[in-house]
């Protein structure tokens, strides 16, 4: 590898652009490349890499084109959920090191065989699960470490209606858990050190499918830890749209000891204008004094360093394939109104 790694980005919408903002604030890294479906979105998305004094990247016609070019050492995946599989796959097999957008897979076999590709061919990767980074949750990491015991977890993500209705064109193809709760997953997972064993899971339809979204508008999940902790994770995509953000995001644990809450509807800014009231989000991306920073970022230049260095990533793939597996499990609770265990690998890291 050279001095510079340099990346190619997959998939050139809102989380290949943000992608690719926090790569550009990074020393010594390039992309080099880009490919989309939409080549009018690539061409785009290299205009403003070149337009922030980069060398502009390389539009190629797929990812095969891609993986073929000598001056891509990794790859960002920032596809939709469904189609992260088979690309890892791929890249490993080209000898490219793997930052893929979560979730991991929509599927444990996809996940498996991804795990195997990786590991045989010796590449780095990583699944973006980037709260491991906000401050905040990093911090409860360490004081729930001296709490004892864990009992009770609860994690809600739920999005306003935006999220399925605008800012993604496949939400028919994935489900609010597995774009929200996948983040929630592997959090609370990291944060108890230990992993769910089996789930009980509900879902509600209505609003999306008169919406002609066929996609639940609301998922809980009943999850058992191995050790005897049990969490709920909430999901729901039907916020109405004056809610003022985005997302609404909840963590909680109750330990033998102790209890952390962590609360991110506020990220300590408050806005209010003549059209709106606003909780402007920045722990996880904005650009400070012109630099990419906040947990994004910081996960990102974590792969980076991994990527040089040759060392597992805080997030391990296991970890990331175990996070599938919740959530397949989860999909079939769903379907057959029964609870299911859960099928996890052994995390080789601290993942």
């Amino acid at each position: 590898m050279s001095s510079i790694i340099r990346i190619g980005i997959v998939g050139a919408g809102i989380m290949g652009r943000g992608n690719a903002l926090s790569l550009s604030g990074l020393p010594e890294v390039e992309v080099a490349a880009v490919t989309s479906r939409s080549a009018d979105s690539a061409g785009r998305l290299a205009d403003e890499i070149q337009g922030r004094g980069a060398p502009r990247p390389t539009i190629h016609p797929d990812l095969d084109a891609l993986l073929q070019d000598e001056n891509v050492d990794a790859v960002v995946l920032t596809t939709p959920d469904h189609l992260h599989g088979e690309m890892m796959v791929r890249a490993a097999e080209a000898g490219k090191h793997i930052l893929v957008e979560k979730p991991l897979t929509t599927s444990v076999a996809e996940a498996d065989a991804a795990v195997k590709a990786i590991r045989a061919h010796g590449v780095v990767a990583m699944c973006l699960f980037n709260h491991r980074w906000v401050p905040a949750y990093a911090q409860a990491h360490e004081l729930l470490a001296d709490l004892g015991d864990a009992a009770v977890a609860y994690a809600r993500k739920d999005d306003t209606i935006f999220v399925p209705t605008e800012m993604l064109s496949w939400s028919d193809r994935t489900t609010c858990a597995w774009f929200l709760s996948s983040h929630d997953i592997d959090l609370v997972s990291w944060l108890l050190r230990d992993q769910v064993r089996r789930v009980y899971a509900t879902a509600r339809w209505g609003k999306l499918r008169s919406l002609g979204i066929e996609t639940p508008d609301a998922i809980q999940i009943q999850a058992e830890y191995s050790r005897g902790a049990v969490a709920t994770f909430e999901s729901a995509w039907i916020y109405p749209n004056t809610f003022p953000t985005t997302v609404d995001s909840y963590v909680s644990v109750v330990t033998d000891n102790g209890v952390v809450q962590l609360d991110r509807q506020k990220e300590s800014v408050v806005l209010a204008t003549p059209d709106r009231y606003a909780y402007p989000r920045n722990m996880l991306q904005r650009v400070m004094h012109g630099i990419p920073a906040g947990a994004y970022a910081d996960a990102i230049a974590h792969w980076i360093r991994c990527c040089r260095t040759g060392e597992q990533p805080l997030i391990t793939i296991e970890s990331s394939r175990n996070v599938t597996a919740v959530l397949e499990a989860a999909h079939t609770s769903i379907e057959t109104r029964q609870s299911v265990d859960v099928s996890m690998l052994a995390d080789p890291g601290n993942g």
